[in-house]
Formats: C-alpha cells, structure tokens, sequence
C-alpha cells in the first residue's frame, strides 16, 4: 500500500513537472512570437524619419510620428511626478507608522485602485479635468497616467522598505537619530536598489496605455504647445492609424508598435539588472 502511494506520488509530480515546463515552453514561445512579429512588421517601416519628423496627411507617403514620441516622453514625465511622490510617501506611512486598522483599510483601498480599468480612469481624468478646462491636454493625460502609477507604487515602496532588517533601524535610532532620518538616511538607501526597480516597472506598466489617452490627451498631428493642449502619443497615434484605411499608416503602427514595446523591454530590462546588483539581493 504505501508503495502505491508512493508511486502514485511520483506519477503525480512527474505529470505536474511536465505540465510545468510545457507552460513555460508556451509562455516563451507567445513572447517571442509578438517580439517577432513585431520585427518582422515594424523594422521595415522603421527609420530616421520616424523620429526626426511629423506625420504626413492622410495619402501622402512618408513621414513620422516625431510629435509622438516626445509626446509620450512628455506625459510619462508628468505622470512620474505626480504619481510616484504620492504612492512614495504613502508607502513609507505604511511601512514606518501606520497602526494595524487604518493600514488595513488604506491597502484595501490601494488594491481597489490597482483594479481599476485604464478606460474607468479615462473617463474620471476626462470628468474632472477635460470638462472644467473645456480642451484636452498633456496635463489630462499626465494625472490619468499618475493616478494609475500610484497603487503599485505604494506596494512597491511598502515591500522594499519592509524587506530592510529592523536591525538597521534599531542601530540608528540607538545613536539617537528620529525615526525620520533614520528613514531617510538609513532604511532608504539600504532599499534604493529595490524602490529603484519598482518604480521603473511602475512606469513601463502605464506607457503603453491607450483608453485614458482617448478621453484626456486625445492626439495632434504636430508638436503641442505645452501641458494644456492636445498632444500626441505613441499608443494613440498606434490604435489612430491601425485602424485607418491606408496600407502605409498600418506600417507606420507597425513600427510605432516596435518602439513601444522595445521602450518597455528596456525599462523592464533595466529595473531587473538594477534590482539584481543592488544590496537587498546580495545580502539574500
């Protein structure tokens, strides 16, 4: 009897092992087939123009998406500064001094807002700022982007902080230093790597987010003067132009669609060789 079972046993974790590794064999394989197909489609149509000029009217060949590009850079950088402080600050509250309750229900909060669909946020950044300015803008777009940056970087700072041995802190308040700077100078630089990464990851997660862009910055097809006007983006000029009739706007989303997504592969890339070579994992 207990042969059967452990038989039975290593039948069931050799199934289990098979079923595992051809999961990751499918995972890899998906992955290499959109990096593919995206180079297969979007390196051809890819060139200096594509990031040195403005998109040509609708039947004329050529052209790039320039305006696009800075564009995206442009709301990415104010979605960081609004989003990023926020969800830092909260973080350190709840890794450093919340009570038991009140950091139950600010986590709980925190996960709802991590739910949230991109398109719902649209719509909230759309009532609350495209409606009272009466135009969309960078600074719509930007506060959509942000909002969405704040939930994963409140989870993202908790977790490192609190990976940090208490021992450290205990160290530096013994010589007398406030539970501020020992924070600040003690617990945050031992986390730098980590927080580093996190927010790295935050920021590749909402720079290919489309539906918030559609009801906030909406799109231009030249250069935007300023935050408080229309400007273009890569996802949008991505979903504008595939869904266009002409064959040469499809190539332009095709390669508009490779930059994206090489974009993310590099920040993704250098959030993990960042996290990989700071002290919290050396110290693991």
């Amino acid at each position: 009897m207990t042969m059967e079972i452990s038989g039975s046993r290593k039948l069931v974790n050799a199934v289990m092992l098979s079923l595992s590794g051809v999961c990751t064999i499918l995972v890899i394989g998906v992955l290499f087939f959109i990096l593919g197909y995206l180079l297969i489609h979007g390196v051809k149509s890819l060139n200096l123009d594509f990031f040195t000029k403005l998109p040509k009217p609708s039947g004329e060949a050529g052209g790039g998406m320039a305006n696009a590009v800075a564009g995206s850079g442009k709301v990415l950088l104010l979605a960081s500064l609004i989003g990023v402080p926020i969800g830092f600050f909260a973080g350190v509250y709840l890794a450093e001094y919340s009570g038991k309750t009140f950091a139950f229900l600010l986590r709980y909060v925190v996960d709802l807002l991590n739910g949230v669909p991109s398109i719902v946020m649209g719509i909230v950044a759309y009532a609350v700022v495209v409606k009272p300015l009466k135009h969309f803008s960078a600074l719509a777009g930007g506060i959509a982007l942000g909002i969405m940056m704040i939930p994963i970087a409140v989870r993202t700072t908790e977790e490192f902080l609190r990976a940090v041995p208490n021992s450290l802190r205990e160290g530096a308040m013994a010589l007398g230093a406030t539970k501020a700077r020992t924070i600040f100078t003690v617990v945050m630089p031992a986390a730098i790597s980590g927080l580093t990464s996190g927010m790295l990851l935050n920021l590749a997660r909402v720079a290919g987010e489309t539906a918030p862009l559609l009801f906030t910055a909406l799109g231009n097809m030249f250069w935007s003067k300023g935050y408080l006007a229309p400007i273009a983006t890569l996802p949008v000029m991505i979903y504008n132009y595939a869904i266009a009739p002409e064959d040469d706007l499809h190539q332009q989303a095709w390669a508009a669609g490779f930059v994206l997504l090489t974009l993310v592969l590099v920040i993704n890339v250098t959030a993990r060789m960042i996290i990989a070579r700071g002290p919290a994992s050396q110290r693991r």
